[in-house]
């Protein structure tokens, strides 16, 4: 069998890339782009699911459909803005194939097409893009260039981390503390800073002599933190990286927010505080609305009795348990979150009923938001309304998703693409205070 194409760059694609990203054969510019038949009757199976994957699917399908009617997919369909060629081949009929490759296996005949492409086209750069580490494992072995699907690959050690340490003279240190705050241009020269970076000042001579701080991108000047003279919600910053979150959280221009860091580190524990404490202390906010996604921890239980909210309870449960903390120690904690939920101050549910609606002035807690895609990111936050404050939380070293890692999360991905904006902060916080044996476990386990 005969494979068609147009171009010296051919691609074949996975199912996982699909369902990851459904329009991401828009995303290779000049190639022949393969899309084995096995595809599609992958593609067809998850068409019915109710979630992300289902949606991707169905996307897909349409989107495909329309290239349908430009043209024969059998032999190639333009993409104009790409310069691309779309096909759809039979991965059924190949001949020549090394022994391992068994064509009852999806995988192998995904394999297959790209190994005939290979064979086929001496001078061509064939590659196989797929998310699946084994299936690159597999295709290595056959001396197929194969390669995860990644457009806006950023390692998780190269993610911007929010925080700047400089060196100053005495006499600014001092002029901070002074005027609260220093004016610094931040240029190409001696400083460049992002918006809403944190800053750690200090002294060229005496490092005890130092200052922390905000750069304010509209003012071109670092400011000092928002620091409450009480706690908030029985909750003082334990360190510095926390101080910076705080300022964050409280800051009512900064609209979009994002906490990273290990377990313990008190993303949740300080977002929740600082959003009872906008909504419920100042007002700021009509409601207080955390929501997570719905993945488990190693093997589901399966099916939960009862109604919606008695299932949704396991899954929720530790945000309940620290608005519970945040609400006093003593038994009477649940019925006073129970009585906020009930007068609609305090709303916990799952992201799966957050797609199609308008958020006006909630402060939104995404908990977790280290297992959603880059898409579902963007179908929360463009679901903020007016006066919205929008809060991700995350750790991308305990990713649940099977289709997503550090360097590919919805979270890792919103970090970079808000860096520097005007109404945006991060923070990444790497010191544990949940408790001694808490800190030394994530450290050593």
């Amino acid at each position: 069998m005969t494979l068609p194409g147009r171009c010296d760059r051919k691609i074949v694609v996975d199912t996982n890339v699909i369902l990851f990203d459904a329009l991401a054969i828009n995303k290779f510019k000049s190639a022949d782009i393969f899309i084995p038949f096995s595809v599609i009757e992958e593609i067809d199976r998850f068409k019915r699911d109710l979630g992300e994957n289902g949606r991707n699917a169905r996307h897909f399908s349409r989107f495909v459909d329309v290239l349908r009617d430009q043209g024969s997919l059998a032999q190639g369909v333009a993409l104009e803005a790409t310069k691309s060629f779309v096909y759809v081949v039979s991965d059924f009929n190949f001949t020549g194939l090394p022994s391992e490759m068994n064509l009852s296996i999806p995988d192998h005949r995904i394999l297959a097409t790209a190994y005939t492409l290979m064979q086929q086209n001496k001078g061509a750069v064939v590659e196989l893009v797929t998310k699946d580490i084994n299936l690159r494992i597999k295709a290595d072995v056959f001396g197929i260039d194969a390669r995860d699907y990644d457009p806006e690959n950023t390692h998780l050690e190269d993610m911007y981390k929010g925080v700047k340490e400089i060196d100053l003279n005495p006499e600014q240190i001092d002029k901070f503390y002074r005027d609260r705050g220093l004016e610094i241009t931040a240029d190409d020269g001696e400083f460049k800073f992002f918006a809403n970076q944190y800053l750690i000042m200090k002294d060229k001579a005496n490092p005890n002599h130092s200052a922390i701080g905000r750069y304010d991108g509209k003012q071109n000047r670092v400011v000092p933190l928002i620091s409450p003279t009480e706690s908030v919600w029985g909750i003082h910053p334990r360190n510095m990286e926390q101080s910076f979150a705080f300022d964050a959280l409280l800051n009512d221009e900064l609209l979009f927010v994002s906490l990273v860091g290990k377990a313990g580190t008190g993303k949740t524990l300080l977002a929740l505080a600082a959003g009872l404490h906008k909504t419920l202390d100042e007002g700021r906010f009509q409601r207080l609305l955390v929501s997570r996604p719905i993945f488990p921890m190693g093997r589901d239980i399966g099916y939960l009795p009862g109604d919606v909210e008695q299932k949704l309870n396991p899954w929720m449960q530790p945000i309940f348990d620290n608005v519970e903390f945040l609400l006093g120690a003593d038994k009477k904690a649940a019925g006073r979150a129970q009585e906020l939920i009930n007068q609609g101050m305090l709303n916990i549910e799952p992201l799966t009923y957050i797609r199609g609606r308008s958020i006006p002035s909630q402060y939104l807690i995404v908990d977790e938001s280290q297992n959603l895609t880059p898409h579902e990111i963007k179908t929360i936050v463009t679901r903020a309304g007016q006066g919205t404050k929008v809060v991700l939380t995350g750790d991308c070293y305990q990713i649940d998703n099977p289709y997503i890692d550090s360097s590919n999360s919805g979270l890792t991905y919103s970090v970079e693409r808000f860096k520097g904006q005007k109404i945006s902060a991060h923070v990444s916080l790497s010191k544990g205070e949940r408790s001694e044996l808490a800190e030394l476990a994530a450290n050593i386990l």
